[in-house]
């Protein structure tokens, strides 16, 4: 009985209109063909002229028969005979041969292109699958790259709103208690505020590594309570944000460290080749797209100053009672390569 295809098979071919069958192409047998015109036409050119020969010397032979004598002469005859006999054949046949080999080659030369075809439709089609099965992975990974930023940046939120709602509730000025010395007026819970550990700024300096790094939150906590540090942390956010618009991530940049002795020069005022080792960033393409932005852009322009200029503030004043270990860490942060970055390009290391 034959089975009548249903709706879902007509859709399935039209949304495929190219799965038809693959010729094989090189891999299939050449037909195997009988006597071509050509060859026909060379055996019958051959047997006329063979019997055309044939009729003229048994016609004519006979009358020169007697005309030679001696055996080289009767020797001669029959060479030139030979040779006007099957001299012409053999050309015919030649011919023939190279016309067979002439349409065995164009044969060939369209199998050849036929599997070449087949071989670039299967590359494709392959490509195809790939990609579509491909872009489900894509697009779970930069959901879940999506999910993470929106967590971090939650968190940073809530600690900014945490600190700004605390400021209130600072008294506006000290009052006396247990007859103790009444506090200058105007000082705020910052102020009383134990100091903030070189560590944990460090720290807060790198950013958190992950949505689940909590030590790295809560050292961002803490450093977002001392108010240098919270402005020079939330300059440092707004240019990685805007770097990584153009695909720059501190992540991806190995710069050449410096020294801490470098680092210390800076301190101190030192600009220019002596601090040139500071400007470790090498990679030429986010170099580029930094400087084009700095051009371009007034918005990133103003931010990366504004952060050039605190972070330059944060290395004076963290600069003297710092060991050399601590500004080696400080030196490995983000912040630090983002200033690295920033800082080839306006140029304060030429």
């Amino acid at each position: 009985m034959t089975q009548v295809p249903d709706g879902s098979d007509e859709a399935r071919m039209s949304e495929h209109p190219q799965s038809r069958p693959t010729p094989l192409g090189l891999y299939d047998r050449p037909e195997r063909r009988g006597m071509t015109t050509v060859e026909i036409v060379a055996l019958a050119l051959s047997g006329l002229w063979l019997m055309g020969s044939v009729f003229f010397f048994l016609a004519f032979g006979e009358s020169e028969a007697g005309a030679g004598d001696g055996v080289e002469f009767d020797s001669l005859r029959f060479v030139m005979t030979l040779m006007a006999i099957f001299l012409p054949v053999a050309m015919v046949w030649v011919a023939a041969t190279a016309a067979r080999s002439a349409r065995v080659m164009r044969e060939e030369s369209s199998r050849l292109q036929a599997a070449i075809d087949a071989i670039r439709q299967a590359y494709v089609t392959q490509s195809q699958r790939q990609s579509v099965a491909a872009e489900p992975a894509v697009a779970k990974k930069l959901d879940e790259i999506a999910a993470a930023t929106r967590k971090t940046e939650t968190a940073l939120a809530t600690f900014s709103s945490s600190r700004d709602r605390a400021r209130p509730l600072a008294p506006p000025k000290a009052v006396m208690v247990d007859d103790q010395a009444a506090l200058p007026l105007g000082t705020t819970a910052e102020d009383m505020a134990p100091p903030l550990a070189r560590e944990d700024f460090i720290r807060a300096l790198n950013f958190p590594e992950t949505a689940e790094d909590e030590e790295g939150f809560a050292a961002l906590r803490r450093a977002l309570k001392d108010r240098q540090a919270a402005q020079l942390i939330q300059a440092a956010q707004d240019v990685l944000t805007l770097l990584s618009q153009d695909g720059i991530y501190m992540d991806d940049l190995k710069p050449d460290m410096a020294r801490p002795e470098v680092w210390r020069r800076f301190a101190e005022g030192g600009r220019g080749k002596p601090v040139a080792a500071l400007g470790g960033i090498r990679d030429r393409s986010s170099l580029a797209l930094t400087a084009g932005r700095m051009k371009q852009d007034p918005i990133f322009r103003d931010a990366a100053h504004h952060f050039l200029r605190l972070f330059d503030r944060m290395v004076q004043a963290f600069e003297p009672s710092a060991t050399d270990a601590e500004i080696s860490d400080l030196s490995n942060t983000r912040t630090a390569r983002a200033f690295m970055l920033l800082g080839r390009v306006a140029g304060i290391f030429d």
